[in-house]
């Protein structure tokens, strides 16, 4: 916490305004989008709730199909099928891990020739990485289709000169307990059209009608944050860059100490923008170094100390076992070798220097057998 949250939450109980509206709820949008240089934002329960209106508000209907990154958290896919529409994964580039521009433009060019082009677009910004987004954006603009920024885990990283998140149509933002800013959970939704923030507001409460009683011609969803977690996040975004230079000094920490052991990588930094290393992440090469990352989750997991494998593909998931897919090995061999290391901007020097410790320790008897 910053520790301004606690008077601004204390302001809210004062104030008696504890429900999803109230002077936080409005502060927390109106300083978001001044953040970002967007000119609307809109706060919801959840960064998964921002994709899934955000698919709506793009026109996305079932039966349609979605294109999407495949490297990536599963809600991206779920908010997809909450609409009853179809996802189309695409693989990742090297360079930045998230999609891969020349496949999407492939897949557009294929789409089109058969006169089936997706409803949307969602491109993924991965662990606090921007995607490059200008050749995305092109490709998107000649097709006229949607395109939606799912940012949940990239707030506080750029593209040039522009915020994550902002390169679209609309953006997407997680406020949950591990994010770089946090309300214990909620989510933000960013756009410059204007009747689309109307209408995500009006979705987000019910879809309620303007009447005396209670009218609803369209489905609504109970999307909107309260007003208490709300003041918790206005408190979190004065310190958003602070966040972002601790991630960063975390990620520099681990470079500096375990970056010249045999075989390992760590995830790259595109040329095009500032990632905020939201978390370190790296790839294990077991032919080099005789360690596995399965060998190192353990080790570990032994020292209590909590560790994770990078995402799984969504086209290699079960639940989209049916899904068409694009491209080749790229995000399979980033989950077969991937790695994400403890990243927490509360971090001390003592914890880094511990958890480096028990990563390098893994490393001097090479002739330990692999875990399988």
């Amino acid at each position: 916490m910053s520790g301004d949250e606690l008077a601004l939450i204390e302001e809210a109980f004062l104030s008696n305004w504890i429900a999803p509206l109230g002077p936080h709820v409005d502060a927390f949008e109106e300083e978001f989008a001044a953040k970002l240089g967007v000119d609307h934002a809109v706060v919801l329960s959840s960064g998964t709730a921002a994709l899934h209106l955000a698919l709506l508000i793009a026109g996305v209907e079932p039966g349609d199909k979605v294109v999407t990154s495949t490297l990536t958290f599963v809600a991206t896919a779920n908010a997809i099928g909450y609409t009853g529409a179809e996802p189309t994964f695409i693989d990742s580039e090297r360079s930045s891990w998230n999609m891969d521009p020349q496949l999407l433009a492939e897949e557009l060019a294929d789409a089109a020739q058969k006169g089936q082009l997706p409803r949307a677009v969602v491109v993924v910004d991965i662990c606090g990485q921007s995607a490059d987004w200008k050749p995305i954006r092109e490709l998107t603009d000649e097709y006229e289709i949607p395109l939606i920024a799912d940012s949940a885990e990239s707030l506080g990283a750029t593209y040039g000169d522009r915020a994550a998140g902002t390169l679209g149509d609309i953006g997407c933002f997680s406020f949950n307990g591990n994010k770089i800013i946090t309300t214990g959970g909620g989510g933000m939704l960013v756009t410059d059209n204007g009747d689309w923030a109307r209408q995500v507001r009006h979705l987000a409460t019910q879809a309620r009608d303007p009447a005396p009683h209670y009218e609803h011609s369209q489905q609504g969803y109970n999307y909107r944050l309260s007003n208490l977690l709300a003041a918790v996040g206005r408190g979190q975004l004065r310190v958003l860059e602070q966040r972002v230079d601790e991630r960063r000094a975390v990620f520099e920490y681990y470079q500096d100490a375990i970056g010249n052991l045999p075989g390992i990588e760590f995830m790259p930094e595109a040329k095009f923008g500032r990632s905020t290393r939201w978390l370190t992440c790296l790839l294990v090469d077991a032919s080099l170094s005789g360690v596995s990352p399965e060998r190192l989750l353990q080790e570990f997991a032994a020292e209590n100390i909590e560790a994770r494998p990078m995402w799984k593909p969504m086209h290699l998931q079960p639940l989209f076992r049916d899904a068409q897919y694009r491209g080749g090995k790229v995000a399979e061999d980033i989950f077969a070798r991937g790695l994400c290391l403890p990243s927490g901007s509360s971090l001390t020097e003592q914890d880094l220097q511990r958890i480096a410790s028990v990563f390098r320790s893994v490393f001097p008897d090479l002739k330990k057998p692999l875990v399988a």
